[in-house]
């Protein structure tokens, strides 16, 4: 029988993350977000929300996502490698989507790797489907990038879903 998962702690991202945030980002990332790029969305940006999770008290996750009428778009989500396929990534999956919907999101959208597998599953397992490519959309070496979207987040075919996912993640 499998262990179950270890919980996250998950909380909005603050100023003082950013250094630990971007020590994930560096591990997890070929082209890392700039620091100020992260002081932008937190300070800046009215439309940003961004997580990080902790486990044993220290930031091992994040993710983020904008929040636009009834639209949202997941912007990044990191899991430190030697902590990955533990489903800390899916916890972080499941605090987005309950953040767009809270916020009123009716639709969630993302950009994932065309060779990242893994991830494309996660993210059909919460509804998500595949829309369009977008050619050459990764900078460090012109891979491509799969657009997903699910929805519609409040009806009670998805509310079902992501309350028997949650369930079974427990």
């Amino acid at each position: 029988m499998k262990a179950p998962p270890r919980t996250l702690a998950i909380s909005l991202m603050r100023n003082d993350d950013i250094p630990r945030v971007l020590h994930v980002e560096s591990l997890c990332f070929s082209t890392p977000w700039p620091r100020n790029a992260f002081h932008n969305e937190l300070n800046d940006n009215k439309l940003a929300h961004y997580f990080v999770g902790r486990f044993e008290d220290e930031i091992i996750a994040y993710g983020g996502l904008w929040v636009v009428l009834e639209d949202a778009h997941i912007t990044t989500v990191a899991v430190v490698p030697q902590q990955q396929r533990k489903r800390f990534g899916e916890q972080i999956l499941i605090r987005l989507i309950e953040e767009s919907i809270m916020r009123g999101a009716r639709w969630i959208t993302l950009e994932v790797r065309e060779s990242n597998e893994a991830a494309q599953n996660l993210y059909k397992k919460y509804g998500f489907t595949v829309v369009s490519t977008r050619r050459g959309y990764y900078s460090d070496n012109d891979e491509n990038a799969l657009v997903m979207w699910a929805g519609n987040l409040k009806s009670d075919i998805y509310q079902n879903r992501l309350r028997a996912l949650k369930e079974s993640l427990c």
